[in-house]
Order: C-alpha cells, then structure tokens, then sequence
C-alpha cells in the first residue's frame, strides 16, 4: 500500500508554497461561483431596489399606453409598439445598480481582503455581472407579464420567442457590463449612481415610445446612429413580426462591442485601483 507524503510546511506551520509568496490556486470557476452567490444574497438583501428597477418601468408602460397611447396610435395597438422599448428600458434600470454595487466595494475596503485570496480580477465583476443577469430576466418577465395584462399581443412563434429572449439577454449582459465598469471608474457610490443615470436617457432618444422619421432631423441621425435603435427593432421584429432589415446585424456588433470594450476597461480599471499588476 503506497501513502501520501503530507505537503512541505515551514517552521511556523505554514505550507512551503505560501512562504515562498506562491499563492495555491482554485479549481476553475470556484471564485466566480462563491461571487455569483455572494452577488445574488445581496440582491435579495435590497429587495427595495429589486422591486423599484421592476415597478418603475411598468409604470412607464401604463402611463405611455394609457395616458399618451391614445394620442400616439388612436386605434389602441400603441401598447405592441411600445412594450420592446419599455423592455429594454427595464433592463437599464436594473443594470445600472450594478454601478452603485461595484463602486460601493471599491469605496468600502472590501476588495483589500479579497486581494489576499487566491482569484482573479475578473471573479468580482462576473459574480456582478451574472447576478444583473439573472436580476434582469426576472424583471423582463415580470414586465412582459403586465404587458400581456393590459393587451400586449406578440405574434411570435416559439423560435422568434427564443431569439428575442436571447438578444434580450445579449443586450442585458452588455449594459451590465458597461455600469460595471462606470462603478470602477467613478469615485464613490453616489457618482456611479449619477453616471449610470445618463445612459438610462437613451431609450428615449430611440425607437422605444415614436418612429424614427417623426422625430425632427437632427434627433433622427442621433436615433439612428446609437445602439439601442437597432436592439429595439429587433426586438419589436421578433416578437411581433415587423421588418428586421438589418437591424438585427447591428444589434448583435453593438451588444459584441460593448461587451468586449467593457469586460477590457472594468478589468483593467479593477486591476489599477486593486493594486493588482
């Protein structure tokens, strides 16, 4: 029968590797699980928060459907139209409380004891990230659930549900990570809060509540050059079978881009501001 040498420890009892300052590793996506988790307990802690990112935009779509709707499309279909935007407009909201979240570990000192274990930059943010996610979902649901309630009709198939479901998602996880690194870069929570705010005004610039070509011209190109056109469109394509074009190509090089310029910049921002080199 062969034993097991027991691992090399110093004199003060610690093991050999971390005297000589390697650090042991973890088994892959360890941290990012204990981060996911940690993410998701806080969530439920804020129930306040959770309950604000879902009710606000359902009340936006009452207000546009019941109050302006009349005027916008007197035949009572405004709600079709506007329920895509009112969709992505509740995925802001909701991700944009992961800046307040990032920022609010950077100013606390929580990240000092983090540095000590044995992870990588990237863990913090994904376990923010994955968490939005999830966060997210639950609230487009929950608003499409009103949506069907005050006479939101889609004409979606099941594969038109799956893919409009999944550039939901695509766009959710590229505004998360997006705030997550606006909560990097700003100094404290109360101006990560303050920067999010202004990508929350996008939608309104967009195809979200009127047409393009009833906005005056120069608010036109504005609309028609910016990412959430496009996302909305196909959306609003998708669920109820207006014409894509090419809205769905653009959709998907903007959520891509934002992703990958914003995954580079929040890890290189946590690195610099964690000490981590």
């Amino acid at each position: 029968m062969t034993t097991t040498a027991p691992a090399a420890r110093t004199a003060a009892g610690l093991p050999a590797t971390l005297a000589l300052g390697v650090r042991p590793r973890l088994a892959p996506l360890t941290a990012e699980a204990v981060f996911i988790r940690r993410s998701l307990t806080h969530s439920l802690r804020d129930g306040e928060a959770l309950l604000m990112a879902i009710m606000l935009p359902v009340m936006l779509m009452l207000l546009f459907t019941f109050v302006f709707g009349g005027a916008l499309d007197p035949s009572g279909g405004y709600v079709d139209y506007v329920v895509p935007g009112i969709i992505l407009l509740c995925a802001g909201f909701g991700a944009s409380s992961t800046a307040l979240y990032v920022a609010r570990d950077m100013s606390t000192g929580v990240i000092d004891r983090f540095r000590t274990m044995p992870l990588h930059a990237g863990a913090v943010l994904t376990g923010h990230v994955v968490a939005s996610l999830a966060r997210n979902l639950l609230a487009t649901g929950v608003v499409i659930g009103a949506g069907l309630l005050v006479g939101f009709r889609p004409t979606a198939g099941p594969l038109e549900w799956l893919g409009a479901i999944g550039m939901i998602a695509f766009y959710v996880l590229a505004i998360t990570w997006l705030f997550a690194a606006i909560g990097l870069a700003a100094g404290s929570p109360d101006a990560a809060n303050g920067y999010g705010f202004i990508l929350l005004f996008l939608p309104y610039l967009s195809s979200a509540f009127v047409p393009v070509d009833t906005l005056p011209d120069w608010l036109q190109w504005v609309a028609e050059n910016q990412p959430i056109t496009p996302i909305i469109e196909t959306i609003r394509s998708l669920l109820m079978g207006t014409p894509m074009g090419d809205s769905g190509w653009w959709a998907l090089g903007w959520c891509t881009a934002i992703v990958v310029f914003s995954a580079w910049w929040g890890g290189w921002l946590f690195r610099r501001k964690a000490g981590r080199r």
